[in-house]
């Protein structure tokens, strides 16, 4: 625990310590610093990071509503794990989710959505070169104006309920040398297919893009598992 200090300190700022305890814990969490399956000890994260039991408890309770925690009787807060079978589940549902979010934009989307969808790309690009954290929230909001666009509320809704499972895989998948520069080329073929109004083509881009994220993330997680 002693590595992550740094990461984990919250320095006291205007900024609501409670959200920046999350934040901070959170993004251990996704960059695996805090390891799947790690025991979460209470006393050793108000050590690390300066702040109130109280701060890692509601911390710790929003984290387990996220799915990135869960209690296990007997032993207390870990780290969620995701098996590799159930990563192949995630992900295949995900394809499915993002074709049809990718088809439905083609469809529905308004011209400022999709000037929306070409600046949000852009960022991605940017974000391409930088740390995990940066590159997720950017794909977050491309993905933001994706579902959006679509215009189907249900569609987000499943897709949200799946959001934390699968920040735990995404990560991992970025882990992969080489993985964010080929994600950057497949949103471009996403973006090209949506400019040129091809629906199947858009839909096939999403599916493809989920697809090769899915397959970086379970080579890591052969690696992972092969230690």
């Amino acid at each position: 625990m002693a590595g992550i200090a740094e990461s984990l300190r919250v320095e006291r700022a205007p900024a609501p310590i409670r959200s920046r305890v999350l934040d901070n814990l959170r993004q251990a969490i996704l960059d695996r610093k805090l390891a799947p399956g790690q025991r979460l000890i209470e006393r050793e994260l108000v050590e690390l990071t300066g702040v109130s039991r109280t701060s890692i408890r509601e911390a710790l309770r929003e984290l387990a509503a996220e799915g990135l925690v869960t209690t296990i009787p007997n032993k207390g807060t870990i780290v969620a794990q995701v098996s590799a079978q159930e990563a192949r589940q995630l992900y295949q549902v995900r394809s499915a989710l993002e074709g049809l979010a990718g088809r439905l934009f083609v469809e529905n989307a308004t011209d400022a959505q999709r000037r929306q969808l070409m600046t949000s790309f852009r960022a991605v690009e940017r974000a391409a070169s930088k740390d995990s954290a940066v590159w997720l929230a950017a794909k977050d909001k491309f993905y933001d104006v994706l579902f959006e666009g679509g215009g189907n509320e249900a569609l987000r809704s499943i897709s949200n309920q799946l959001h934390a499972r699968i920040n735990l895989l995404r990560s991992l998948s970025l882990t992969r040398p080489g993985r964010a520069a080929e994600a950057v080329t497949e949103l471009a073929d996403i973006v090209a297919a949506i400019t040129v109004n091809d629906a199947d083509a858009a839909a096939r881009a999403c599916s493809r893009h989920v697809d090769n994220a899915g397959e970086a993330a379970f080579g890591q997680l052969a690696l992972e598992a092969a230690v």
